[in-house]
């Protein structure tokens, strides 16, 4: 019996016009009722996260920067879990992307900071309705303060696609890098990832790998599905998590969430 369903966010839940469907909160709603818990797993900062999990009614832990922090929803907002990439680390990789001219975003104690106001950063965050702060130089910052998550954007999919690449290498025994959607880059640390938070939160809550859900729709929720015993792909999911998954679902337009914990929860 699923007691536990642990989904993705954005392209899963949350259209690209980030808006939520009827069926899928309704769906959230019937999870409550049954008392499964409905775990929201992303690699958006909690402020954004927590707007989600409001408007879903959703009191449980919030998992934040793709498993690097974990908090209590919108009650205390204690935090339960934390792993902030190392400084040195924080400071090669901010030097590699600026020499690389990539529009880069830090995240540093759950703040939004970047060095250039542009059409990428107001489009990133007028969408996902966050604040962020120009600097003249993210080097300058102090990155002992927490830096949760660095994410390089740009339009060019194929560039993102292969600094992902040259950084996975570069980096493989030290950090966690991974694309989450074909225009993001997301380095956080090393054990830092969904599938982490979601072995941290099973045994929190004395909840088996037998007992979990886990959906999502990119590459980054490889590791989420890794973590459950029903592993569910959206229809519109990266094909490198179709394999991994167990069962593909409608997609996010036809409301595959919906779906799923239909045929696996109820």
């Amino acid at each position: 019996m699923i007691k536990m369903v642990v989904t993705d966010i954005d392209g899963t839940i949350l259209k690209k016009d980030f808006t939520v469907s009827n069926n899928v909160i309704n769906a959230i709603n019937e999870l409550t009722k049954k008392n499964i818990k409905v775990v929201l797993a992303t690699g958006r900062m909690y402020c954004a996260a927590i707007k989600i999990a409001k408007i879903l009614n959703i009191s449980t832990p919030l998992v934040c920067y793709q498993g690097a922090l974990i908090k209590n929803s919108c009650n205390d907002k204690k935090t339960l879990y934390v792993d902030p990439v190392k400084p040195n680390l924080a400071l090669e990789i901010l030097q590699e992307l600026k020499n690389k001219n990539i529009h880069t975003n830090l995240y540093l104690n759950d703040e939004l900071f970047c060095e250039h106001d542009n059409d990428i950063i107001k489009d990133y965050t007028n969408k996902r309705l966050i604040p962020y702060k120009v600097v003249e130089n993210l080097l300058d910052l102090d990155l002992n303060n927490q830096v949760n998550k660095i994410l390089a954007i740009d339009p060019d999919t194929k560039l993102i696609e292969n600094l992902t690449c040259e950084l996975q290498e570069k980096y493989k025994n030290s950090l966690y890098i991974v694309r989450s959607t074909k225009n993001f880059c997301e380095i956080s640390s090393k054990n830092s990832n969904k599938g982490t938070a979601v072995r941290f939160l099973s045994n929190l809550f004395n909840i088996k790998k037998d007992e979990i859900l886990a959906i999502g729709d990119e590459d980054n929720d490889i590791d989420l599905l890794k973590s459950a015993k029903v592993k569910i792909a959206m229809g519109n999911a990266s094909e490198n998590l179709k394999k991994e998954a167990n069962d593909i679902t409608k997609s996010i337009d036809e409301d595959g969430f919906a779906f799923a914990v239909e045929k696996y929860c109820f």
